[in-house]
């Protein structure tokens, strides 16, 4: 099978990323060809401010890239498309282009950006679905993209064009959700329910389970207000066993953050700024376990997948896919999402029951095994590939 992939990745490397790397990596080990087609908006450095703002139409229709696509689609004649990311370099244009020359598209959902300009379903650090119940303009009012009203109205009206237009209905011949909780957000968000699949992200290879039993807690993530870092710093300082904490990652609130924790005495908390993968799962299973206190739904956490590879339980949020992927009590524990004293308590629980916490942590890499290998999901790609290749040639 010859699969044409495209995605624009963001200027700070995320989860997406990773995932649209590894999913290429993965067919092709399988035999099948990968053609890719990638964009970066670190193109947006070379561009001058006019030329910005000419790109603001391109966001909701890109001539251009239809055309590199349509020659792309001409030479290689590839079986299938699979998108990640068009936003912003690359625009919805390229499904029109797959449509006309016949070829089967499925987007994989990483994100919410196709019911909330915002991309997170949440404001001011809180839960938001006013874009998905009152419509779009709330997220302009609002600013919700980069607090810009003239970004968030461009982003808004893609997304209104293209449901007009049927974009997101007729051009797109399957969705991959990362859950069935974000399925089901999707199909409340105006998506076709037939059309959106369920496939989780994957460790591409097995780190090997842990074989200590750790002394640390550790959370990995861009240091951002929707990942609830400000409950975990909160919760750090109300915790009477002062297990140190571990923070792994960078982005907008790590000066803040050092700050605050530099103002408490003794604080055990240690930032350890980006690291490569390879150290990233090295510190996963040396550490107790992993904290995720995100304040939005999240689309599919690696690192939760990570950890779960390498047999370490996971404290997380009671919200959105989280809870559906970390079993409370058997591979892991939830909290009342932002809520630091909840988190402090059970954080202080898995430190009084060592032997609990041990059987999570195996019950975690169980499930890693039965459900986040690249195998396990090599198999559910292939379906839902064979599904709507077969939907187009009925058709």
């Amino acid at each position: 099978m010859k699969v044409l992939v495209i995605h624009n990745r963001y200027q700070q490397p995320g989860g997406e990323d990773v995932v649209a790397v590894h999913e290429s990596r993965l067919l092709e080990s399988q035999g099948h060809t990968v053609v890719s087609y990638d964009r970066s908006n670190h193109e947006l450095k070379k561009l001058s401010m006019s030329k910005r703002i000419l790109l603001l139409k391109d966001i909701v229709y890109s001539g251009d890239s239809k055309r590199e696509i349509e020659i792309i689609l001409d030479r290689e004649k590839p079986d299938v498309v699979h998108v990640h990311n068009t936003f912003m370099m690359i625009s919805p244009s390229v499904y029109e282009a797959c449509g006309e020359a016949g070829v089967p598209v499925l987007q994989t959902l990483h994100n919410y950006r196709l019911v909330c300009p915002g991309w997170t379903l949440s404001r001011d650090g809180k839960i938001c679905e006013d874009c998905v119940e009152n419509g779009l303009w709330n997220s302009i009012w609002h600013a919700c993209y980069r607090d810009s009203r003239m970004m968030t109205a461009a982003i808004a009206g893609m997304l209104q064009f293209h449901r007009l237009s049927g974009t997101w209905e007729n051009s797109i011949d399957g969705y991959i959700a990362l859950s069935e909780f974000a399925r089901s957000k999707f199909i409340d968000g105006g998506l076709p329910r037939n059309k959106i699949h369920v496939k989780p992200n994957f460790v591409e290879s097995d780190p090997g389970k842990k074989t200590e039993v750790g002394e640390f807690a550790l959370f990995v993530g861009r240091l951002s207000p929707e990942k609830g870092i400000h409950t975990l710093i909160k919760a750090w300082a109300k915790i009477k066993n002062h297990i140190p904490l571990v923070i792994v990652g960078d982005g907008p609130l790590r000066g803040s953050l050092e700050i605050e924790v530099a103002s408490q005495p003794n604080s055990p908390v240690t930032f350890r700024g980006w690291l490569p993968r390879a150290e990233v799962l090295a510190a996963m299973k040396r550490a107790a376990f992993v904290v995720t206190p995100s304040v939005w739904y999240e689309g599919f956490p690696m690192t939760i997948a990570e950890a779960f590879a390498c047999g370490t339980p996971v404290i997380c949020s009671r919200l959105g896919s989280m809870q559906e992927i970390v079993d409370d009590h058997r591979t892991g524990l939830h909290f009342h999402t932002g809520d630091a004293e909840d988190l402090s308590s059970k954080v202080s629980w898995v430190l009084d029951h060592p032997a609990e916490l041990a059987e999570m942590g195996q019950a975690a890499r169980k499930e890693y095994e039965n459900r986040y290998t690249a195998e396990k999901n090599y198999d559910l790609l292939m379906d839902i590939y064979r599904q709507i290749i077969g939907n187009v040639v009925t058709h």
